[in-house]
């Protein structure tokens, strides 16, 4: 680990079968194993990776993310292997608001198993619970429900559909933006009481 990044700074998160922490460039062979997939790919902003360089760019570019000090994304470990399997993170965060949109992928290999609801849950307790955020957000390419059915299961609300948001891979794609607020967090965990 990086000594100039505090320990406060994006502590790892644990949940029943996973750990949630950041990453670093031993995670490169980890990620490309799943980065180089392009159907991973097909739906999100990135290409699918060509050769680990690619994954060691990204790394990189994560770490200055780290340094900097930045909402960025964590690696989600699986605690039975050891290994990376998909990422889930933080952005386009709005501090004038407390606004924060979160995206995430998972190896193929994983899908349908609930990681990825267990991952979001988990992130929507740290965004409310203790970065204090007003409101969180995804999207989704409109092709690619099982996204938004993860959304749902963690309490997010469909709010609509965007048509032509995002230019991906060359061709503008319409997106389904779902939200929460902190409000409606706590309506759905009632142990936890908003301290604002």
């Amino acid at each position: 680990m990086n000594s100039l990044i505090p320990d406060t700074y994006m502590p790892p998160i644990q949940t029943p079968r996973l750990i949630l922490r950041r990453l670093n460039m031993a995670d490169a062979q980890d990620l490309y194993e799943y980065f180089k997939d392009p159907e991973v790919a097909r739906f999100v902003l990135w290409s699918a990776h060509r050769s680990i360089s690619d994954t060691r760019f990204f790394l990189r570019c994560l770490l200055r993310q780290y340094r900097a000090g930045e909402y960025a994304s964590y690696g989600i470990q699986s605690r039975e292997t050891g290994r990376i399997i998909g990422t889930i993170g933080f952005a386009q965060f709005v501090r004038e608001h407390r606004c924060a949109e979160i995206g995430y992928s998972l190896a193929r290999s994983q899908w349908n198993r609930g990681y990825m609801t267990e991952a979001l849950s988990a992130m929507l307790r740290q965004g409310f619970e203790v970065e204090q955020f007003h409101r969180i957000e995804a999207m989704h390419d409109v092709r690619n429900p099982a996204s938004g059915r993860v959304m749902l299961k963690c309490g997010m609300q469909l709010e609509g559909v965007m048509h032509g948001k995002l230019c991906n891979k060359g061709e503008y794609i319409d997106v389904c933006l779902y939200g929460i607020t902190q409000q409606q967090y706590c309506r759905l965990n009632p142990t936890f009481t908003n301290s604002n």
